[in-house]
């Protein structure tokens, strides 16, 4: 079969050399990666046909890695590898961006259908993502030498954004993004967030600007 590229990032070493093994013998392709700041730097620029991504990453949960690479204009499907299994979590890891969510332990074969099944479904082309780096591991984000500390929310919100720049994203997806499943967020406490990355994108100088689109959402520009 043609090589596919495959992205694994698992920080438990028997575990990742087991799926890197299994995935290999598939003719998959195989970059391995430890940590969340690691996954980013090195798929941000080597984006893989596919990443198989752990949630409980030792630097950085799996969710804010994947928002980061989505901001970053990576659009390469994303199966989730986690421990949790209850609905707030797996609705969480879809919101992050996520395509498909396994529960450990799981078996090599149905994560290789599942890998497949993603293949099958991927063909949505690279974007270019945004001057703003986010940093799953500092919760930060970057631009040039320049970095600026988000709360757990700010880099949810501005992952989002960033992730679809410059289209409108409107406010119940910014609800979904920022904060847990059923949790009653008020329109005022969203544009108090986007007020606050305003403020450090400015810190940042960063080239991007939040818009308020009126009844609708907000775009970053």
């Amino acid at each position: 079969m043609t090589s596919v590229r495959v992205g694994l990032c698992e920080d438990d070493a028997g575990l990742r050399s087991v799926l890197a093994r299994a995935l290999r013998d598939e003719g998959f392709e195989v970059r391995e990666t430890l940590t969340g700041h690691e996954a980013v730097e090195v798929f941000t620029g080597a984006p893989p046909d596919v990443l198989v991504l752990d949630i409980g990453l030792p630097d950085a949960d799996g969710r804010d890695v994947c928002q980061a690479l989505r901001a970053h204009g990576v659009s390469a499907p994303v199966l989730f590898l986690t421990a949790r299994d209850a609905v707030p979590d797996r609705v969480s890891g879809f919101n992050a961006g996520g395509d498909d969510y396994m529960t450990k332990p799981f078996a090599l074969a149905e994560l290789m259908v599942r890998v497949h099944a993603l293949l099958r479904r991927s063909g949505a082309a690279e974007t270019g993502g945004t001057g703003v780096r986010l940093d799953p591991a500092a919760h930060a984000a970057r631009v040039d030498g320049r970095m600026e500390r988000l709360t757990p929310t700010e880099f949810r919100l501005l992952a989002a954004l960033a992730a679809s720049a410059g289209e409108v994203v409107r406010r119940r997806a910014l609800v979904a993004a920022g904060w847990p499943d059923g949790a009653i967020v008020h329109a005022n406490t969203i544009d108090a967030y986007v007020a606050r990355l305003r403020r450090k994108l400015d810190a940042l100088e960063a080239p991007e600007r939040i818009e308020t689109v009126r009844g609708v959402g907000y775009v970053l520009r």
